[in-house]
């Protein structure tokens, strides 16, 4: 089964944030981090934040956040809610056509059962399992943010506050 690139959009804002929980990030800092157009990803956090995955705040100070820990995100729960229902074959399909062996087939009973092994696997998966590598995805993804962030001189980090 191939996901769109909606969830796996989706996947990666939802991993960047909880990276770095309880710290607000801008739709350009995660674009930037993805290399990802920033009006794709803002869809995708508009979409995030109707479904109560993020909180989205506008304004100065604002940004998004992880609207419940990450151990409380499955998985398998953002991909049905981004992807909807699975449909490996026309025959899924509610507007599928009428196929002549669709009584006497063996095909979509195997096809349901990968669809239910695949959303089975997923289920048993939080965003806190994907995440618990979190220095190491830190030093990937915030290597551009931290490299743009003002550096103090060594002069001035001698001098006593």
């Amino acid at each position: 089964m191939r996901l769109t690139a909606f969830t796996d959009y989706s996947l990666r804002v939802l991993i960047y944030l909880a990276t770095q929980p309880g710290r607000r990030a801008t739709i350009d800092e995660i674009a930037n981090a993805f290399r990802i157009k920033r009006n794709h990803l803002t869809k995708v956090v508009q979409f995030l934040g109707r479904q109560g995955l993020l909180t989205n705040v506008r304004g100065k100070g604002g940004g998004l956040d992880l609207a419940c820990e990450p151990g409380a995100i499955g998985v398998g729960d953002v991909v049905r809610r981004t992807e909807g229902a699975a449909v490996p074959a026309e025959c899924f399909g509610d507007k599928a056509p009428h196929c002549r062996i669709v009584r006497q087939c063996g095909l979509r009973g195997v096809l349901r059962e990968a669809v239910d092994a695949f959303q089975l696997v997923l289920d048993a998966y939080t965003l806190e399992d994907l995440v618990a590598n979190r220095a190491a995805l830190a030093k990937v993804m915030f290597v551009e943010r931290d490299a743009a962030a003002p550096r103090r001189s060594a002069r001035a980090a001698a001098r006593p506050n």
